[in-house]
C-alpha cells in the first residue's frame, strides 16, 4: 500500500538473513522459495519503493477477485485519511508506521485535544514534507507545524523548517508530543494578547460614588462603583447618557490606596481618567457630565472582534453578555 492506494505485484524474492544475523544489518540474504510463520522476512517485488511501513500484506488467491482485495487493502488507509480536517488548516502529522500515526492522529482527534490535521506522512521528515507543512504560514500561522512521532528529521528539512518559519516537535511519546505543541500555541496566544493589547476594550459600567469626586477635570479622579464588568487601565470611557461623550482612558486605578491593573463587578475604586487628545481634556465633571451618568466602556466592532480571538477565555459568562449589551447601546452590528 501505498498513498496514492494499493500496490499490485508479484513477488520476485523472499529474503532471510544467514542464522544469527539481524534482519535490519545489511548483507547478503538467504533466498527461499516459500516460508513459514513465524519469523522476520524482506520481500522484494516491483513498484515497493513507496510501500507504507505497517500497511496490511495480502496474498490474491486463484478465486480471489483482485478488485475486492485493492478494496480490503485500502481499509486501513481510508481510517487515516478521515482524520485529515476537510477545511484544509491543522497541523502536518508524521509518524514510523502506519499503526503509529493512526494512534497519534486518534489521540489528537480526542475531545481533550482537538488538534486539526491537514496533511500525514510516513517515515523521515524530509525537505517536501516541510513544504507540505509550511502552506499553512499563508493560512493559520501557528498550524506551520510539524508533529513527528517516532521518526528522524534529515539536516535539510531542518534547515528549511528554521528558513521557512516550520516548527517541528519531536517525541517518542504522543502525550510529550502534545505538552511541546501546547506549550508552543500558548506562548503564541501570550503574544498576540500584548500585541492587541491597546486596541482591546474590556466591558464596563462605573457608577459615581457620592462625594467622591477628586478633580473634575483632566485628570479627572473620581470614586466608582464596579455596578458590572471589568474596568482596566486604558479603557476608553464614555457617557452614553450625554450623547456618547468621550472622556478620556482610565489612567490608573487604586483600591484600598493601592495601585491595580483592573478592577472587577461589586468593587469600589478610585480611578484617573486622562484625555487622549484636546477634546476629550475640555471634558468636565458638573458641566458635561454628573453624578446620575453612568460611565461605560466605549467599546467598536474592532474592539469586539480582538475580545472574541485573543481573550475569549478572559471574560465571564456575565462579562460577554455586558458586551452584548453595550453592542446595542452603541448601535455596534
Amino acid at each position: 500500500m501505498k498513498f496514492q492506494g494499493p500496490i499490485v505485484t508479484s513477488i520476485r524474492a523472499l529474503l532471510t538473513p544467514h542464522p544469527m544475523k539481524e534482519l535490519r544489518v545489511k548483507g547478503t540474504y538467504l533466498h527461499h522459495k516459500e516460508i513459514k510463520a513465524a519469523q522476520g522476512i524482506k520481500i522484494t517485488g516491483q513498484g515497493l519503493d513507496h510501500a507504507i511501513a505497517g500497511t496490511a500484506l495480502y496474498v490474491v488467491g486463484p478465486d480471489d477477485d483482485v478488485e475486492d482485495v485493492k478494496e480490503a487493502a485500502m481499509e486501513d488507509m481510508k481510517s487515516v485519511m478521515s482524520r485529515i480536517d476537510k477545511s484544509g488548516e491543522g497541523v502536518y502529522v508524521q509518524a514510523s508506521t502506519l499503526g503509529s500515526l493512526e494512534a497519534l492522529l486518534e489521540f489528537l482527534k480526542s475531545p481533550a485535544v482537538k488538534i486539526p490535521v491537514s496533511g500525514i506522512g510516513i517515515g523521515p521528515v524530509h525537505k517536501k514534507d516541510v513544504m507540505k507543512a509550511s502552506v499553512m504560514l499563508e493560512k493559520k500561522k501557528e498550524y506551520a507545524t510539524i508533529l513527528a512521532f517516532d521518526v528522524k528529521v534529515t539536516p535539510e528539512a531542518r534547515e528549511l523548517a528554521d528558513d521557512a518559519g516550520v516548527k517541528i516537535f519531536i517525541a517518542d511519546i504522543i502525550y510529550h508530543l502534545f505538552d511541546q505543541f501546547k506549550a508552543y500555541i500558548d506562548n503564541l496566544k501570550e503574544e498576540k494578547k500584548k500585541e492587541a493589547a491597546d486596541e482591546a476594550v474590556f466591558p464596563c459600567v462605573l457608577k459615581i460614588m457620592p462625594n467622591c469626586v477628586f478633580n473634575k477635570k483632566d485628570p479627572i479622579v473620581l470614586g466608582v462603583d464596579i455596578v458590572e464588568g471589568i474596568a482596566k487601565v486604558g479603557t476608553p470611557i464614555c457617557i452614553p447618557s450625554q450623547d456618547f461623550i468621550d472622556i478620556g482612558r482610565i489612567a490608573s486605578i487604586e483600591n484600598n490606596h493601592k495601585p491595580v491593573d483592573t478592577a472587577k463587578k461589586g468593587q469600589k475604586v478610585a480611578i484617573k481618567i486622562i484625555g487622549s487628545n484636546s477634546e476629550e481634556q475640555q471634558k468636565m465633571y458638573g458641566r458635561h457630565f454628573d453624578i446620575d451618568d453612568e460611565l461605560v466602556s466605549h467599546i467598536s466592532r474592532s474592539s469586539i472582534d480582538i475580545l472574541k480571538e485573543n481573550y475569549r477565555d478572559d471574560l465571564s459568562i456575565d462579562e460577554w453578555k455586558l458586551v452584548v449589551k453595550l453592542k446595542s447601546i452603541f448601535k455596534i452590528q
